[in-house]
């Protein structure tokens, strides 16, 4: 075969292979935020959430999300940086990471669930897809009756400063609970003051933007802890809360005027089956690896 015809062929072979690699299925990036009083890196908790997911999924790249310039300002910051600040933080940092150009997954583990969705509602570009919420409390807590690990000192200057003054400037300013901290007796105080979840949650008045963002996502699931003796009320990590005026009974979303007047897209959402509730035996953030291969690993995939 002459030279020249053979040269031809190999362009032609490299074209090909090119096309072959364009076309093999490349796995969704997947973003995640950890919890209260934990870290991007720790290696019993998000750690071992990016190994396990990396062994499943092969090639994924997974960013986990550190709010500081170390792993201990990113423990602080999950109990004393405004959350809207840290918001704006994430959002930057997805913005500017190549790999998140093309869309991404992201998987929040308790307030981490709610930033996310923040995120979603505000930052559109690079787009969110899928949305897992792992024991979020996406209307909020009234309460802290268990913390985690060596942090229940922490909790117990947090309960004491919610108490005397959950919505005073200066405390939703500089403490990362109250800033989610939702007290049904008091619901003028929290739609008034709430500087992020009332914001989020549509509480005083219609963002659209907030809305059509949301909405954008394919899935938006919702997992909670059928035995959870952290997050008060629990029914928070399906979107549900307390009747207003008391502490005692709680409304599912479906019932909520958040859902009814569709405030946020969820009553649509949940129409187009975009919206999943998942319930798994265990306390708060506790589960083993077989559930969250059969039941989470899906929506990664």
């Amino acid at each position: 075969m002459c030279p020249v015809k053979m040269a031809a062929l190999r362009a032609v072979a490299v074209v090909l292979l090119g096309l072959g690699l364009g076309c093999a299925a490349t796995a969704v990036p997947l973003v995640i935020w950890h919890g209260m009083g934990d870290s991007c890196c720790n290696p019993q908790s998000m750690g071992y959430i990016k190994k396990i997911v990396e062994n499943k999924i092969p090639g994924i790249y997974v960013l986990s999300l550190k709010i500081g310039s170390n792993l201990i300002q990113d423990m602080e910051n999950s109990f004393f940086m405004n959350v809207n600040d840290q918001v704006t933080e994430v959002c930057s940092q997805l913005a500017q990471d190549p790999h998140l150009k093309g869309g991404y997954n992201a998987m929040g583990f308790s307030q981490g669930g709610q930033f996310l969705r923040a995120v979603a509602q505000r930052c559109p570009s690079p787009p969110m897809l899928n949305l897992i919420s792992v024991g979020g409390q996406h209307q909020g807590v009234y309460g802290f009756p268990r913390c985690p690990g060596e942090s229940s000192h922490i909790c117990d200057w947090i309960r004491k400063t919610l108490d005397l003054g959950a919505y005073t400037q200066a405390v939703q300013e500089h403490l990362v609970q109250a800033e989610y901290w939702h007290n049904p007796l008091k619901e003028e105080d929290y739609r008034k003051s709430s500087i992020f979840l009332a914001d989020i949650n549509q509480e005083r008045g219609i963002n659209e933007t907030y809305k059509k963002n949301l909405m954008a996502l394919k899935k938006f699931v919702m997992v909670k802890f059928l035995n959870d003796t952290m997050v008060d009320p629990p029914i928070s990590e399906w979107f549900g809360f307390y009747k207003s005026g008391q502490a005692k009974e709680t409304t599912p979303l479906k019932e909520t005027s958040l859902y009814t007047e569709d405030r946020l897209g969820l009553q649509e959402m949940d129409k187009a089956g975009k919206l999943v509730f998942l319930g798994v035996q265990g306390d708060h953030l506790q589960f083993s690896e077989e559930w969250f291969y059969t039941t989470i690993l899906p929506f990664l995939q």
